[in-house]
Order: C-alpha cells, then sequence, then structure tokens
C-alpha cells in the first residue's frame, strides 16, 4: 500500500491519496504513474465530470479552462470504455521571473467511464466551447416490439 502524492507546495488543493490496490496484480484507479501520466499532477488531475443520460444520449461535460481542443484526447476503449485525457502545460519560467503565487493547477489528467450496453460507441461527438468539453455517446435506437397474433389452427 502507498500514498500517491498528486501535489506540490505551491498547489493548496493538491491532495495525497492512499492507493489500497498498490501491488496488486490489476491497475488501480488512483495509479498515474502506472498509466503513464507520471510527472507533476495537481488539483488539475481530479477534472470533475458531470454525466446525464437524456432520452438520446449520454452526455459527458467538464470544465477545462485554458485547454485547447488539440490538448485534449477522446477515445473510446474497448468499444465500451470512454477514455478522456488532457494535459495542461505549467508556463516555461525564464530567469529575470520572481513569482510570489502559483495557484492555477498545471498537469494531466484521464478519466475513464464504462459505458451502459445501450450506447453507440461508434457515433461519440466531443465539442470544446469556451473551456468545457462536451462529450455526446449516442444511445441504441429501441426497437419497438410489434405484436403479432398468431393465428392458431386445428
Amino acid at each position: 500500500m502507498s500514498i500517491i502524492r498528486r501535489g506540490n507546495v505551491f498547489d493548496p488543493f493538491s491532495i495525497d491519496l492512499w492507493d489500497p490496490f498498490d501491488g496488486f496484480p490489476f491497475s488501480s484507479s488512483l495509479s498515474f504513474s502506472r498509466s503513464g501520466l507520471s510527472g507533476e499532477t495537481s488539483a488539475f488531475a481530479g477534472a470533475r465530470f458531470d454525466w446525464k443520460e437524456t432520452q438520446d444520449a449520454h452526455v459527458f461535460k467538464a470544465d477545462l479552462p485554458g485547454l485547447k481542443k488539440e490538448e485534449v484526447k477522446v477515445e473510446v476503449e474497448e468499444g465500451s470504455v470512454l477514455k478522456i485525457s488532457g494535459e495542461r502545460k505549467r508556463e516555461k519560467e525564464e530567469k529575470t521571473d520572481t513569482w510570489h503565487r502559483v495557484e492555477r493547477s498545471s498537469g494531466s489528467f484521464l478519466r475513464r467511464f464504462r459505458l451502459p450496453e445501450n450506447t453507440r460507441p461508434d457515433g461519440v461527438k466531443a465539442a470544446m466551447e469556451n473551456g468545457v468539453l462536451t462529450v455526446t455517446v449516442p444511445k441504441e435506437e429501441v426497437k419497438k416490439s410489434v405484436v403479432k397474433s398468431i393465428e392458431i389452427s386445428g
């Protein structure tokens, strides 16, 4: 078991997380280093998503201020797992700059959502507007059962 360090002294919102599954043969949802997202992470690593289901689709939304659409990746893994990842790079430091406060977070995030069976992963659409990512996963059309009367012979 281990503690995953996600922050630095400049980020008051960063937290240490205990990973109870550390050392098990499967990957943990808390273990960023095993998923290829090592390095500086902070509060941004815990990007929060809203997920709502409408009549026609599952809609995922996240506030990602300051990110461009080129810095975010939306993928479907194994046909049923929606994977959303991205990275906000830290600003370059000039030797002549004096920093008084660093509150904006930087780092990587990765979220995975297992899609319900009533979705069409091949129809996923994503849009980024004013720092809000919206991912829409359409539902399969529900086939209405037609009742057919069967004539009884005999």
